[in-house]
């Protein structure tokens, strides 16, 4: 009993294979729901195990008999033969075994040997049972624990783009737009709709524990000014001064996607902290590549805020820590790991750079290229 490996199994065992054993007619497990205080008749082989279903009543043997303390009593009813094996664990009650009468009749259901064996049945069924429960208890919570995390990332990722698309929005509405004025701004908000519907896929890869990358072969430096230039627009407030220390003509295999998410959440808890505004730092450079990679990216990003408390460092990049942010969620970082680790590649806090004043958090993001990545001439790493 200890080893059945689902709650279908046990009570297969005990409404099935445990009377079959004893010789007895028929045989029902019930299960003590805590919430209603009562007991629920559970019938293997259902899809929903713990619902009555009224509509087709599970059949329970009379008990005249009770199984108490090793000893068989008498039931106030005492009407029928069958006896009342209670399920007793840690927790306490956790169900009822309903054993219906034994084929051939006799004085008592029970030898003196077989009530010991029951009991002993019992204790270890209780356990089962208990563990099965405490199981499916614990499934439940991790669903809601998934639920609740999703819903945190989706408002943490949504806000930004949202943000761009109602100011762009609100322009629209003022007087005198020329027609290429108004072309732009649609422009930016089928671009920013786009990139919320990008987002939601992969959020939905993140909750499932998918590892789908779409690489596309890019021209480095201009992928990253113009992610540079993104981020002064999609951020108001904040100064993006950048190193792109890449040559001219390299390329690399990225999820284009991805990489401007894990840039964009350290540029978006950097504003936070700030204040709103403030200037961060970019510098990216092509780093050595490993054996069997095309080249790493190698990219510093750093802000001017108050840096990370010594406290959450540790645990900076687990979900929901959070630290000098109004109504941060804290998922932010926890993304940007994925998102990286995704690649094969890493994400570090590093020391702060100075030594007086504001030392601000610095993040080193390493990304292997992809196999179809190349470096141009003068491309070699720094």
């Amino acid at each position: 009993m200890l080893e059945a490996a689902t709650l279908d199994a046990l009570a297969r065992l005990l409404t099935h294979a445990l009377p079959e054993a004893l010789g007895i007619e028929s045989a029902a497990l019930l299960l003590w729901n805590r919430k209603l205080d009562s007991f629920e008749a559970l019938t293997p082989g259902e899809t929903s195990l713990f619902a009555l279903r009224p509509d087709r009543p599970v059949p329970v043997p009379d008990a005249g008999f009770l199984l108490a303390d090793g000893a068989l009593l008498p039931t106030r009813a005492g009407g029928g033969e069958g006896v009342l094996v209670p399920l007793m664990a840690r927790s306490g009650v956790v169900g009822m075994l309903v054993l219906g009468a034994r084929a051939q009749r006799r004085e008592l259901p029970f030898r003196a040997t077989e009530v010991r064996l029951l009991s002993i049945l019992a204790s270890r069924a209780a356990l089962a049972l208990e563990n099965h429960l405490y199981q499916k208890e614990l499934i439940s919570s991790e669903r809601m624990a998934a639920l609740g995390a999703m819903a945190g990332m989706l408002a943490h990722d949504f806000r930004n783009p949202m943000t761009v698309v109602r100011g762009h929005a609100e322009m629209l509405l003022q007087d005198g737009l020329a027609a290429e004025e108004v072309r732009a701004q649609a422009e930016l908000i089928i671009k920013m709709v786009d990139r919320l519907d990008r987002m939601t896929g992969e959020i939905l890869d993140f909750a499932r524990a998918g590892a789908r990358l779409v690489r596309r072969t890019l021209p480095l430096r201009r992928f990253l000014e113009g992610l540079a230039d993104e981020l002064e627009r999609e951020l108001p407030g904040l100064v993006v001064v950048r190193r792109i220390e890449v040559p001219e003509a390299a390329s690399g295999g990225l999820d284009e996607d991805k990489i401007r998410r894990t840039i964009g959440n350290l540029a978006s808890n950097a504003r936070d902290v700030m204040g709103g505004r403030g200037r961060v730092h970019l510098l990216a450079r092509l780093g050595p590549p490993a054996e069997g990679e095309a080249g790493r990216l190698v990219m510093e990003f750093a802000d001017e805020g108050p840096g990370v408390p010594p406290e959450i460092r540790a645990t900076l990049f687990e979900p929901f820590v959070t630290a000098h942010k109004k109504g941060g969620t804290g998922l932010g970082l926890a993304v940007a790991r994925r998102f990286v680790e995704d690649h094969g590649g890493s994400i570090e806090l590093l020391a702060a750079s100075t030594a007086d004043g504001p030392a601000g958090a610095r993040f080193r993001v390493t990304v292997p290229l992809g196999p179809a990545a190349h470096a141009g001439e003068g491309g070699s790493a720094r």
